[in-house]
Protein backbone atom coordinates (compact mmCIF):
# COMPACT_ATOMS: atom_id res chain seq x y z
CA UNK A 1 0.00 0.00 0.00
CA UNK A 2 1.34 3.42 -0.94
CA UNK A 3 2.05 5.79 1.90
CA UNK A 4 0.11 9.05 1.85
CA UNK A 5 2.15 11.97 0.54
CA UNK A 6 1.26 15.46 1.70
CA UNK A 7 1.97 18.72 -0.08
CA UNK A 8 3.70 20.92 2.44
CA UNK A 9 3.22 23.48 3.86
CA UNK A 10 -0.22 23.73 2.20
CA UNK A 11 -2.19 20.55 1.55
CA UNK A 12 -5.59 21.50 0.16
CA UNK A 13 -7.89 18.98 -1.50
CA UNK A 14 -11.46 18.72 -2.75
CA UNK A 15 -12.38 15.04 -2.60
CA UNK A 16 -15.18 13.28 -4.46
CA UNK A 17 -14.69 10.10 -2.40
CA UNK A 18 -14.07 9.33 1.25
CA UNK A 19 -10.98 10.41 3.13
CA UNK A 20 -8.70 8.38 5.34
CA UNK A 21 -8.75 10.63 8.38
CA UNK A 22 -6.36 8.51 10.43
CA UNK A 23 -3.82 8.22 7.64
CA UNK A 24 -4.05 11.94 6.88
CA UNK A 25 -3.64 12.90 10.54
CA UNK A 26 -0.65 10.59 11.02
CA UNK A 27 1.04 11.82 7.84
CA UNK A 28 0.43 15.46 8.79
CA UNK A 29 1.88 14.94 12.27
CA UNK A 30 4.93 13.14 10.84
CA UNK A 31 5.51 15.98 8.35
CA UNK A 32 5.96 18.52 11.18
CA UNK A 33 8.18 17.02 13.90
CA UNK A 34 9.26 20.55 14.91
CA UNK A 35 5.68 21.64 15.74
CA UNK A 36 4.91 22.36 19.35
CA UNK A 37 1.21 21.96 18.65
CA UNK A 38 -0.88 20.21 16.05
CA UNK A 39 -4.61 20.72 16.07
CA UNK A 40 -7.12 18.96 13.86
CA UNK A 41 -10.84 19.28 13.33
CA UNK A 42 -13.03 16.66 11.70
CA UNK A 43 -16.52 17.66 10.60
CA UNK A 44 -18.99 14.83 10.07
CA UNK A 45 -22.54 14.45 8.78
CA UNK A 46 -24.69 14.72 11.90
CA UNK A 47 -27.20 12.00 12.60
CA UNK A 48 -30.66 12.98 13.76
CA UNK A 49 -33.31 15.43 12.58
CA UNK A 50 -34.36 12.71 10.12
CA UNK A 51 -31.24 13.37 7.98
CA UNK A 52 -30.68 10.43 5.67
CA UNK A 53 -28.06 11.98 3.39
CA UNK A 54 -26.13 15.18 2.84
CA UNK A 55 -25.06 16.36 -0.59
CA UNK A 56 -22.36 18.95 -1.15
CA UNK A 57 -21.87 20.55 -4.52
CA UNK A 58 -19.40 23.28 -5.39
CA UNK A 59 -18.32 25.81 -7.97
CA UNK A 60 -15.30 24.02 -9.38
CA UNK A 61 -13.54 27.02 -11.00
CA UNK A 62 -13.26 28.77 -7.61
CA UNK A 63 -13.33 26.07 -4.95
CA UNK A 64 -9.75 24.79 -4.98
CA UNK A 65 -8.15 28.19 -5.63
CA UNK A 66 -10.33 29.77 -2.93
CA UNK A 67 -9.39 27.07 -0.44
CA UNK A 68 -5.71 27.53 -1.38
CA UNK A 69 -6.01 31.27 -0.69
CA UNK A 70 -7.74 30.61 2.63
CA UNK A 71 -5.08 28.11 3.71
CA UNK A 72 -2.28 30.47 2.64
CA UNK A 73 -3.89 33.27 4.64
CA UNK A 74 -4.03 31.05 7.74
CA UNK A 75 -0.43 29.93 7.21
CA UNK A 76 0.78 33.52 7.21
CA UNK A 77 -1.61 35.00 9.77
CA UNK A 78 -0.88 32.38 12.44
CA UNK A 79 2.81 31.69 11.66
CA UNK A 80 2.17 28.01 10.96
CA UNK A 81 4.57 25.30 9.92
CA UNK A 82 1.81 23.78 7.80
CA UNK A 83 -1.92 23.48 7.19
CA UNK A 84 -4.15 20.80 5.74
CA UNK A 85 -7.68 21.47 4.48
CA UNK A 86 -9.59 18.62 2.85
CA UNK A 87 -13.26 18.94 1.92
CA UNK A 88 -15.62 16.32 0.53
CA UNK A 89 -18.16 16.82 -2.21
CA UNK A 90 -20.93 14.47 -3.29
CA UNK A 91 -23.48 12.49 -1.32
CA UNK A 92 -22.65 11.37 2.22
CA UNK A 93 -24.60 9.66 4.99
CA UNK A 94 -24.65 10.34 8.75
CA UNK A 95 -21.27 9.59 10.27
CA UNK A 96 -19.29 10.27 7.07
CA UNK A 97 -16.43 12.76 7.21
CA UNK A 98 -17.10 16.05 5.42
CA UNK A 99 -14.07 18.18 6.23
CA UNK A 100 -10.67 17.75 7.84
CA UNK A 101 -8.57 20.74 8.86
CA UNK A 102 -5.22 20.43 10.61
CA UNK A 103 -2.72 23.10 11.62
CA UNK A 104 0.87 22.68 12.83
CA UNK A 105 2.48 25.57 14.70
CA UNK A 106 5.31 26.32 17.11
CA UNK A 107 2.72 26.92 19.85
CA UNK A 108 -0.74 25.45 20.49
CA UNK A 109 -2.72 28.70 20.44
CA UNK A 110 -1.70 29.47 16.85
CA UNK A 111 -2.69 25.95 15.78
CA UNK A 112 -6.09 26.21 17.50
CA UNK A 113 -6.76 29.67 16.07
CA UNK A 114 -5.74 28.66 12.56
CA UNK A 115 -8.03 25.61 12.50
CA UNK A 116 -10.88 27.71 13.89
CA UNK A 117 -10.24 30.49 11.34
CA UNK A 118 -10.29 28.07 8.40
CA UNK A 119 -13.44 26.30 9.60
CA UNK A 120 -15.28 29.56 10.24
CA UNK A 121 -14.60 30.61 6.65
CA UNK A 122 -15.43 27.21 5.15
CA UNK A 123 -18.70 27.10 7.08
CA UNK A 124 -20.03 30.49 6.01
CA UNK A 125 -18.12 31.93 3.07
CA UNK A 126 -17.02 29.04 0.90
CA UNK A 127 -17.86 27.71 -2.51
CA UNK A 128 -20.01 24.79 -1.36
CA UNK A 129 -23.77 24.27 -1.37
CA UNK A 130 -25.43 21.81 0.99
CA UNK A 131 -28.70 20.03 0.96
CA UNK A 132 -30.10 17.32 3.21
CA UNK A 133 -32.35 14.45 2.28
CA UNK A 134 -35.04 13.73 4.84
CA UNK A 135 -38.18 11.57 4.65
CA UNK A 136 -40.03 14.37 2.84
CA UNK A 137 -37.30 15.04 0.25
CA UNK A 138 -34.29 17.30 -0.29
CA UNK A 139 -33.84 20.61 1.57
CA UNK A 140 -31.20 23.29 0.91
CA UNK A 141 -29.18 24.25 3.98
CA UNK A 142 -28.02 27.82 4.45
CA UNK A 143 -25.31 28.97 6.89
CA UNK A 144 -26.79 30.02 10.22
CA UNK A 145 -26.46 33.58 11.50
CA UNK A 146 -24.02 32.25 14.12
CA UNK A 147 -21.81 30.90 11.30
CA UNK A 148 -21.57 34.38 9.77
CA UNK A 149 -20.85 35.91 13.19
CA UNK A 150 -18.09 33.35 13.79
CA UNK A 151 -16.41 34.37 10.53
CA UNK A 152 -16.86 38.10 11.15
CA UNK A 153 -15.02 37.94 14.46
CA UNK A 154 -11.78 37.35 12.51
CA UNK A 155 -12.20 40.75 10.85
CA UNK A 156 -12.01 42.40 14.25
CA UNK A 157 -8.81 40.61 15.28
Amino acid sequence: MARLTLSTPLDVRVLAKGMSVGEASAAFSAAYPEAGGIVSFLGKVRPGDDVRALELTHYEPLTKSGMDDLARSALERFALHGILAWHRIGVMVPGDAIVLVAAAAPHRRNAFDAADFVMDHLKSAAWFWKRERRADGWHWIEPREADHQDRQRWERR
